[in-house]
């Protein structure tokens, strides 16, 4: 830069000459902010003017990749698509729900919590799957012993998505439950329990979508439709719960390209 053009700009630290101390050390760290400033001077004295990347050619033969999921949904196993007027329903339902959610909010989190619900902290990913799901799912127990059939015994089985429970979730444990429960999906099956929450917390989730819940539904739609084509059983009940957590998210929030074709 020419001397008489940088007379002309603003000095970001315009700083003087100093009167600095004969034993004036650059190296050490600074005791004042005049000696502070100075270094910054040497410092940036000493920064050549260009400065030019050395690039290794061969490390650019190999072009970078980016893993992006694109695909849509699997579809429905044959005879068990949905039609449009069942996804439409459905939709008019679940938006329904949403709307009472939104409206009772305030009067559902005055309500007091048994002395048995103790919700976990948001960060609490092991807690927060247990308390969703109950031991016996998360530890994947094939059965309840008799003593616990005589009662309900909601650490085992895990608590419901109670009212007093969902509205007291802030939009950041709403998102943050969700990814937890559709980790846990992602390598486990299908459950009651887990499909419960998964339309609970759907419930409670704001539009529009921030970018990470965008990316969640769309794997739990993706996921659903995995689980749904290997369903080997044909169990009709837990097809039409995939099949209505497909519909909600892909008609309801817009993610069109999932949604299953009407039969």
């Amino acid at each position: 830069m020419e001397p008489g053009l940088e007379e002309l700009m603003p000095r970001l630290l315009p700083v003087g000459d100093c009167d600095l101390a004969e034993d004036f050390d650059p190296t050490v760290p600074p005791r004042t902010p005049q000696e502070y400033l100075k270094r910054v001077q040497i410092e940036a004295a000493r920064c050549p003017d260009v400065v030019v990347a050395q690039i290794d050619p061969r490390k650019l033969k190999k072009k970078p990749t980016v893993n992006i999921s694109i695909s849509g949904c699997q579809p429905a196993p044959e005879g068990y698509s949905p039609t449009l007027k069942w996804q439409q329903q459905q939709v008019a339902n679940f938006s329904a729900v949403r709307q009472s959610l939104n409206k009772h909010r305030n009067h559902w989190r005055s309500q007091h919590l048994d002395s048995n619900v103790i919700m976990p902290k948001s960060e609490d990913e092991e807690g927060w799957k247990k308390f969703c799901l109950g031991e016996r799912v998360y530890s994947e127990i094939d059965a309840l012993s008799d003593n616990e059939n005589l009662g309900i015994d909601y650490m085992k089985v895990g608590f419901p998505p109670l009212l007093s429970i969902v509205s007291r979730m802030n939009q950041a444990t709403v998102t943050s439950v969700l990814e937890y429960l559709i980790s846990w999906f992602g390598e486990k099956k299908f459950t009651p329990e887990l499909g419960r929450w998964l339309y609970a917390l759907l419930a409670c989730l704001e539009k529009p979508l921030l970018p990470e819940a965008h990316s969640l539904i769309r794997q739990l739609a993706r996921r659903c439709s995995e689980v749904r084509a290997l369903e080997e059983s044909r169990n009709e009940e837990q097809i039409s719960a995939l099949n209505l957590i497909i519909c909600l998210v892909s008609r309801y929030f817009d993610q069109r390209d999932l949604a299953d074709e009407p039969s």
